[in-house]
This record gives structure tokens, sequence and C-alpha cells, in this order.
């Protein structure tokens, strides 16, 4: 499957013209022509099935054959708000799988102990088309910029809310247990040293609820990536 990403590509549309990049990635490196079959994702829930109409490598111009909307559509949302790792590979890996996986929102958290004070969210949103387009989905997740975690913590609430921190002394539940049914989920996953007892207090204060996602202490984007796997298997029944 030759699959492009055309953010700009509308449902009623007949025909679309691929932009001068992935035009002659499409004719030179792929040596696609006239009548090859395509597909296109616009990152908002349409795949359309589509076929090669003009084969020029700088306006490579497509038919567009069937509108799939909402393709692959969830009835739950996943939002992993996390603070970004010292090593940038490390987030970037996560972001990758955790789109190939399934996710629909991600934050990128300033806590008190994050040691990464920015990031290249245009990088970040390359890695996430390029993963969607691999793994054959149609929804581009919401990526946020770096967020002060009280500045989150204030932002209006929706579904269930969770934290997922090793503070000692307070109480946790299983976040596979603490699932129930179809719904948006928000996790925090602290930085490398874990959020201070503060900040867990600051959310519980606003209503999330303190779970563990097992006995093994996590790298923080394994720990992002196994929350939101933990979501999928419990849901995708």
């Amino acid at each position: 499957m030759h699959l492009f990403f055309t953010p700009d590509l509308q449902p009623n549309d007949a025909s679309y013209t691929l932009s001068e990049e992935e035009s002659k990635h499409c004719a030179r490196v792929l040596r696609l022509g006239k009548g090859d079959a395509v597909t296109l994702v616009d990152g908002r829930g349409g795949l359309y099935e589509a076929e090669i109409a003009e084969a020029n490598p700088k306006k490579l111009k497509i038919i567009i054959l069937h509108h799939h909307p909402e393709y692959q559509k969830r009835g739950y949302r996943i939002h992993v708000a996390v603070a970004p790792t010292k090593n940038m590979d490390r987030m970037e890996w996560f972001v990758e799988k955790a789109v190939e996986m399934g996710i629909d929102e991600i934050t990128f958290l300033q806590c008190a102990r994050s040691e990464r004070k920015n990031l290249n969210l245009d990088r970040i949103e390359k890695i996430a088309v390029s993963a969607m387009k691999q793994s054959v989905k149609a929804y581009l997740p919401t990526l946020h910029p770096l967020t002060r975690y009280a500045d989150f913590l204030q932002q209006p609430a929706t579904g269930q809310r969770f934290i997922a921190h090793l503070v000692e002394g307070q109480e946790r539940h299983s976040l596979a247990k603490s699932i129930s049914g179809e719904d948006t989920y928000t996790i925090l996953i602290g930085p490398e040293g874990d959020f201070s007892p503060e900040e867990v207090t600051q959310a519980l204060q606003a209503g999330y609820k303190p779970v563990t996602l097992g006995q093994s202490r996590l790298r923080t984007e394994t720990a992002a990536l196994a929350a939101c796997h933990t979501i999928h298997v419990l849901l995708d029944v």
C-alpha cells in the first residue's frame, strides 16, 4: 500500500494534487504511474482510495475513488501528558510507538524536576506523521507544546483522569483495574525524577486518581507507552 498524508484534502474533493516533494517521491522514487492505486489519509479520520491520473513529478494528480470517513474510529480517547526526557531520542520513540498503537492527544509537561526546557515540535510532528502512515492510521494525534504542569491541571476536565507516580506513602491503584468503559482517558506521566510530592498533591486536588503501572520501576517513555497500551488491551475487545 502506497500511503500519503494529505491534510488539506476535503471529503467532497474529487481530485487532489500532491506537493512537489511528494509528487517527486511518488513518481521517481516509488516509480508509480498513471492508473496505479494509492491511499490518502487526512489526519482527521478520513481515508481515501484513489488512483494516479497524471504522474507529473512536480504536480502529480490523483483521482479520488472512495472516501472512508472516521476510519477505524474508536469509542474512547487517550491523552497522555508526559514530561519529556533529557534524551529526546527516547521521547521520539514514545511518540512513534504510541501513534502506531493509537493515541489521540499528547501534551508535553514542564514539571519541577524536568531536565528538558525545550523541544522541537516540528520534528516530533514529522515522526508522528511517519508513524501514522506506517501503521495505516487516519487520525493524527494532537501534539501540544511544553506546558507548565500547574497550567495543565487548570485546563477544563473531561473523562477519567489519572496520575502515575512513585511517591512513597500514598495509596495507588492499578491502572488496569481503574479503567471503566469507553471514555476519554488522561494519564499524567512524570519526568525521570518523578513528580514531586507537591505535584502529586496538586493533581489529586484537581481530581486525578493515583495509579500504578505495575511492580517494575519504568523509564518515563516506557511508562507513557505502557499506560497507552493498557487502555487498548482492556477496551479493544
